[in-house]
C-alpha cells in the first residue's frame, strides 16, 4: 500500500520481479486491494501469495506512531520475517516507520551501533554509495566509520567493485576542512583497512573519485534531495530547450536515443531501492514515487543482498575492527 501510486506499481513490479529473477513474492496488505490489482495480470500463482494484514501505514505517520500499529502491513511483513517465513522485506513507504519497526522487530546486527539508510547514486563510474541518507541526524565518528564498512561491502559484493574508495562527505578536501565530526572520522578511518582517501566534496558523488562517500543522515539527506531536484530541473530546462523551435525538435528526433540513454543511467528505478544497512535482516526502502521498474529492481537488490549474505559480511568485518 506504500508510496505514492498505492498498489498498482507495487504488484505490477513484484510480479515482474518474481517472473524475471525467479524469486517468490508475498504481498502483504488489505487483501481485497490486492486482489483486485491481482486480477489484471497473469502470473504463475506458485510463485505469489498474499499475507493479510488490517490497515497500512500513512506516509506521514509518525515513527512512534507506526509502531502501535501492530496490524499494520508492515509489521505483519516484519513479523513474518522474523519468524523464518521470508528473506527479505521490500517497501515504498514511510521510511521512518520502516527503520522504526524494523528496528523494534529485528534489531542491530552485532557491533552496529545505528542501522543507515544507503543509496546508490548515478554517476560517472556507475554508481557511487552513500550513507546515511537520512536516518541518523546526529552521528559520533564511531558511528561514520561502521556506515564506511558497511558502504564499502556493499559496494564491493552488490555492485561489484574491488576495493572500493571509500570518502567523508565535507566541505573541502583538506585535512583541516569539515568540522570535529568529519575531522574525528578521518582520523579514526585512516587506520581502518579500507581504501579510504579522506575528505570529498559534493562534486565527487558524482564525478568518480570515489566509491562510497559517507556522512551523517542530515547532511546525506540533503544531499540527496539537491540531486534530485537539480535532476528535474536539467529535465525541465532540456523539454523546455527541444521545444523552442521547429530545428531542435529535429534535433531531438535524431538524438532521442542518445538522450534516451542518458536519462536511463540518471533514472532512481535502475538501482531499486536503498538498504537499511545494520539491521539483523534485509530490508529495501523504495523511492515514494517508484514505478513497477522501480518495484522490481527493489526486489532484485533486495534477492542479491540475500544471496550475497552482506549481513555476514558486515558482521565480520565490524568485529575484526572492535
Amino acid at each position: 500500500m506504500g508510496g505514492d501510486h498505492g498498489p498498482g506499481v507495487v504488484v505490477a513490479g513484484a510480479l515482474q520481479a518474481a517472473d524475471e529473477y525467479g524469486v517468490e513474492i508475498a504481498l502483504v496488505s488489505e487483501s481485497d486491494a490486492v486482489e483486485s490489482e491481482l486480477s489484471r495480470h497473469k502470473f504463475n500463482p506458485a510463485a505469489v501469495r498474499v499475507l493479510p494484514a488490517a490497515t497500512s501505514i500513512d506516509m506521514h505517520e509518525s515513527p512512534t506512531r507506526a509502531l502501535k500499529q501492530k496490524d499494520s502491513s508492515m509489521r505483519v511483513a516484519f513479523d513474518r520475517l522474523k519468524a523464518g517465513e521470508g528473506d527479505a522485506v521490500v517497501s515504498a513507504g514511510n521510511s521512518g516507520a520502516m527503520m522504526a519497526i524494523g528496528m523494534f522487530v529485528l534489531g542491530r546486527l552485532p557491533g552496529v551501533d545505528r542501522p543507515a539508510i544507503l543509496t546508490v547514486t548515478p554517476s560517472v563510474s556507475g554508481g557511487t554509495v552513500l550513507l546515511d541518507g537520512g536516518a541518523n541526524t546526529d552521528c559520533k565518528p564511531r558511528q561514520l566509520e561502521q556506515f564506511a564498512h558497511m558502504g564499502a561491502i556493499y559496494a564491493e559484493k552488490i555492485l561489484g567493485i574491488p576495493g572500493p574508495r571509500v570518502g567523508v562527505l565535507s566541505n573541502g578536501e583538506e585535512d583541516e576542512k569539515g568540522n570535529e565530526l568529519t575531522r574525528e572520522t578521518v582520523r579514526e578511518l585512516r587506520s581502518a583497512g579500507l581504501h579510504f582517501v579522506g575528505h570529498v566534496e559534493g562534486r565527487d558523488i558524482t564525478n568518480g573519485r570515489v566509491n562510497v562517500v559517507v556522512c551523517d543522515g542530515f547532511t546525506g539527506n540533503v544531499a540527496l534531495k539537491t540531486m534530485e531536484g537539480l535532476g528535474q530541473f536539467v529535465s525541465t530546462v532540456l523539454k523546455g530547450a527541444f521545444r523552442s523551435s521547429l530545428l531542435s525538435r529535429v534535433g531531438y528526433l535524431l538524438s532521442r536515443r542518445a538522450i534516451a540513454r542518458a536519462y536511463d543511467r540518471l533514472d532512481y528505478a535502475h538501482y531499486g531501492g536503498a538498504p537499511l544497512v545494520g539491521l539483523n535482516g534485509v530490508a529495501i526502502v523504495a523511492h515514494g514515487g517508484s514505478s513497477a521498474k522501480a518495484i522490481k529492481n527493489a526486489v532484485r537488490v533486495a534477492a542479491e543482498a540475500v544471496s550475497q549474505d552482506i549481513n555476514g559480511y558486515i558482521v565480520n568485518a565490524l568485529n575484526r575492527e572492535s
